[in-house]
């Protein structure tokens, strides 16, 4: 198998490493804007060749791992110089923006809108991670606009990772994902920045956080670049997302203000369901 991958920071350099662990004679075409990222990846063996506009048309796959706003650039120009037989699929946290700029083209039932359900907060080929892939769960958008030649194509590599498959609209995708993932980054970003203003000194920082602080704003060391395109293309969700977090700080802060003691154990009470949510989530994933 053939295949090119245009962004070899974490998921494109961790997408290599996985699929060479099943398709063991995979040839790995790679691109990426960063010369130090493309010659990095030729030294970990990440990939074999560059990727260019000569041999993309001989790709029996191209995963695009790059910024939302980026791949939003570049989809339609790849789809113009692939072959028959390429599939083309992207990695990206939101789908509306993704979807539309292809919507109308001629090779679109050639792509496959995917959201695997995975990552770290390090970037960049160095922090690849080999397994990245394996057993996670996979959203496919508007997979009706793929062709069942493709699509049974991408189900063979997603079964052999063992993904689990959701089925979304684009829309709902990106309404969704803005609570679970986007208002969990931003809420990690913005507390850093709080501690940061406050704690001029450093060395306070570092001496006097605990587990609950590292454990919280560990999402907050993720790449700004890849971040702030998807804070913008999902700003409508991520806005009322915002609101309704905003909403529940403040009544948090009047109940304090006011001593509304049995009011904050009642709320803390509601709220910690979320330990058996996620442990149901832990005991699927079999941690």
């Amino acid at each position: 198998m053939k295949v090119g991958i245009i962004g070899l920071g974490l998921m494109g350099a961790s997408f290599s490493k996985d699929i060479r662990t099943i398709y063991k004679d995979s040839i790995i075409y790679g691109l990426d804007k960063s010369n130090e990222n493309l010659q990095v990846s030729f030294d970990l063996k990440h990939i074999d060749f560059k990727l260019d506009k000569d041999n993309m048309s001989k790709m029996d796959l191209i995963l695009i791992s790059i910024p939302v706003d980026d791949t939003v650039q570049i989809l339609p120009d790849i789809l113009n110089k692939i072959g028959k037989e390429t599939l083309i699929m992207d990695v990206g946290s939101t789908k509306n923006s993704i979807c539309e700029c292809v919507s109308k083209h001629s090779n679109r039932n050639q792509f496959l809108a995917t959201h695997p359900i995975s990552g770290t907060e390090n970037s960049g080929p160095l922090s690849s991670k080999k397994g990245l892939y394996y057993g996670i769960t996979n959203i496919l958008c508007e997979v009706e606009k793929t062709d069942q030649y493709f699509l049974d194509k991408a189900m063979k590599i997603f079964n052999d990772f063992k993904m689990k498959i959701i089925y979304m609209d684009p829309s709902s995708h990106d309404e969704h994902i803005s609570y679970v993932s986007h208002l969990s980054h931003i809420t990690s970003f913005i507390l850093a920045k709080t501690v940061i203003e406050k704690e001029k000194n450093e060395k306070n920082i570092f001496d006097l956080a605990g587990s609950g602080f590292e454990s919280t704003v560990r999402l907050a060391k993720s790449s700004p670049q890849m971040w702030t395109p998807i804070f913008l293309q999902n700003k409508i969700n991520i806005i009322e997302a915002l609101d309704n977090y905003i909403k529940n700080l403040n009544e948090l802060k009047f109940k304090i203000e006011s001593n509304q003691k049995d009011s904050i154990i009642k709320d803390l009470n509601s709220i910690n369901r979320i330990k058996k949510i996620l442990g149901g989530i832990n005991n699927k994933n079999g941690k």
